[in-house]
């Protein structure tokens, strides 16, 4: 779009003192005749730019303007591109690259070091250990079809290891909870859903394509939070895990007893992933409350150790 071209050359005169109009021209993967007509319009807009002859002539913006009306400071490219390195190992996406590309243009040279050096104190790593590829080569699929309002169909695996077949239309990918989700209408279950991308297998874009609709991921999370079952819970944990209490729960969820164990009481969906969660803390945490979940714990505790003890006899 022009208006948003004619910002990105406001913000690259800003933050250099002279750039020709050939420069611009291949930045932008646009004419010189554009670039002329584009400086053309920015100065109508009130936004002084000089032109200089010669061989080290082009444009600036008046130098008065540039110290009182800067868009950028250091700060923000920093904090931008942060953001942008912290991004892009999950998605692979030549966008981001660019992005990056144009906004590292915009940093004058002799700040470039004092840059190098904000990275180091702040860095952003959303890439798990050990991440699997299937879920980074769909994101591109999935983003193409967004983009493009394409249907597209799946084989998903749910929490309980049913397979099904799924059509959908794709709204938004979401990162939460270190794994990728896909937003989207469901047309074998003509209803909203999330789906986890690696749960996902046989991917493909279909040729029908689709008008998306007004629902936004944040109303549908919203709504689901408004109506998901939520229980009472009191656990009590034992003093190992005091680091991992403190990091996953609020101080105002924990009470602390005289002999260093903690009672955590707070509100949660009953479902299989609170149960993964408890079994995952192993002796370390009881159940106290409610009573029929601290039977299903006991009862699948209970199949686990009967499982290695088969193993041993056998």
């Amino acid at each position: 779009m022009r208006i948003d071209r004619m910002l990105g050359i406001v913000v690259l005169l800003l933050n250099r003192d002279r750039v020709s109009a050939k420069f611009i021209a291949d930045r932008f993967e646009i004419s010189v005749r554009t670039v002329y007509r584009d400086i053309e319009a920015i100065n109508m807009a009130g936004i002084p730019i000089v032109a200089y002859a010669g061989n080290n002539g082009g444009f600036g913006i008046m130098e008065n303007y540039r110290l009182d009306r800067q868009v950028l400071t250091l700060q923000d490219m920093t904090s931008i591109l942060t953001a942008l390195k912290g991004v892009s190992p999950t998605l692979d996406d030549s966008d981001i690259d660019n992005v990056t590309e144009k906004i590292l243009s915009l940093v004058p040279d002799d700040k470039m070091e004092l840059l190098k050096q904000k990275f180091e104190e702040f860095c952003i790593d959303i890439v798990p250990w050990g991440q699997k590829q299937k879920p980074k080569e769909y994101l591109k699929e999935l983003q193409s079809a967004i983009a493009q309002k394409r249907l597209v169909s799946f084989d998903y695996r749910n929490s309980k290891g049913e397979y099904a077949k799924r059509i959908v239309e794709p709204m938004t990918l979401v990162y939460k909870g270190f794994a990728w989700y896909l937003f989207a209408f469901c047309k074998t279950k003509n209803d909203y859903r999330i789906f986890k991308l690696i749960r996902m297998s046989n991917l493909e874009a279909e040729d029908a394509f689709f008008k998306r609709k007004d629902q936004s991921y944040h109303d549908y999370i919203k709504l689901s939070n408004d109506k998901s079952k939520l229980i009472d819970l009191m656990l009590r944990y034992s003093p190992e895990l005091r680091t991992q209490v403190e990091e996953y729960f609020d101080e105002t969820n924990i009470e602390y007893l005289e002999d260093e164990s903690m009672i955590v009481r707070i509100a949660l969906p009953d479902d299989n992933w609170l149960h993964s969660i408890i079994l995952g803390s192993g002796e370390h945490v009881e159940v106290l409350e409610p009573e029929y979940l601290r039977s299903i714990i006991k009862e699948k505790a209970e199949k686990i150790c009967r499982k290695y003890k088969l193993e041993v006899e056998t």
